[in-house]
């Protein structure tokens, strides 16, 4: 399973999160798009995992919490407990055993990031 994380911020637009997509380079098809539980009803996240066509998974606080990611942000350790929100979801969506296959990457605008996991099943 491939899914796409994403951690952005409240002010950020259905573009933000295109953008941080893009940003990956990831072409090939996602199986699932995933973030912070409380941030899957984000008007723009629940707009763009439509145009995904894919499965939303919501991904627990404490998930997030304890997942080792390989970037550090300042403002998502202090914010949410983990160096990136966008790598904890990933990792976390794609189960147990996943890997990274594209790390943290930033929309133009700065109010939106994603990154890619491998579920261990690929």
């Amino acid at each position: 399973m491939i899914v796409a994380g994403f951690g952005f911020t409240t002010s950020a637009t259905l573009d933000s999160l295109k953008q941080a997509l893009d940003a990956t380079g990831y072409a090939m098809q996602i199986d699932g798009v995933a973030t912070a539980a409380d941030k899957t009803q984000t008007p723009a996240f629940v707009d763009f995992a439509k145009t995904q066509d894919c499965a939303v998974f919501k991904v627990a606080t404490t998930e997030i919490e304890a997942a080792q990611t390989q970037t550090q942000s300042p403002i998502s350790t202090r914010e949410r407990g983990t160096g990136s929100v966008a790598e904890a979801a990933a990792l976390s969506a794609a189960g147990p055993g996943a890997t990274l296959i594209v790390s943290r990457q930033i929309s133009n605008d700065r109010m939106a990031t994603c990154a890619i996991a491998k579920g261990p099943n690929l």
